[in-house]
């Protein structure tokens, strides 16, 4: 029984924290509080297995670096809360969905195929154009200009890792 109280508390905390960073960026969650939990489980599960939150809907490949674009928050949340009013995995939730006065739908799946998928890396200006790099938060879109990416965004929270240089 430890262990399950222990595997509950770690669901509880983390469900916590990505409430409070959903709240301060502006995101609402799913209102279904045992659906959200089962999601947080299972992130909780491939953090364990695999060291990153990866997204309990989609199939990770094991490897960060390959998993970058499906690490929760993913890099489709933002254009399925858009057109869906959800993300894939229905973790986020648009106003009308929180309130009830839109129903989830099925949403696809926008993530590319794995022989398909290919680090972006933006547009390169001529040099001495700009006296730093810009960098940009591949969930959120935020920008800066400085020599490194900033260790956690400071929008959506996301780590270093996620920022892809800009310009």
């Amino acid at each position: 029984m430890t262990g399950e109280n222990e595997s509950r508390d770690h669901i509880i905390k983390r469900l916590k924290t990505i409430r409070d960073d959903a709240g301060a960026g502006g995101y609402l969650l799913n209102p279904d509080v045992p659906f959200v939990e089962s999601l947080i489980s299972g992130m909780c599960v491939n953090e364990a297995r695999y060291g990153y939150p990866a997204c309990p809907c989609r199939l990770a490949a094991g490897a960060r670096d390959a998993d970058l674009d499906i690490i929760c928050p993913c890099d489709y949340r933002d254009p399925d809360l858009n057109e869906y009013g959800a993300c894939y995995c229905a973790l986020y939730v648009s106003p009308d969905v929180a309130s009830g006065k839109r129903t989830l739908a099925a949403i696809p799946d926008r993530r590319p195929p794995r022989d398909q998928r290919a680090k972006k890396t933006g547009g390169v200006v001529p040099a001495g154009t700009l006296p730093v790099p810009v960098w940009r938060c591949r969930v959120c879109g935020y920008l800066c200009a400085k020599e490194n990416p900033p260790l956690v965004c400071p929008i959506c929270k996301v780590s270093q890792d996620r920022f892809e240089k800009f310009l």
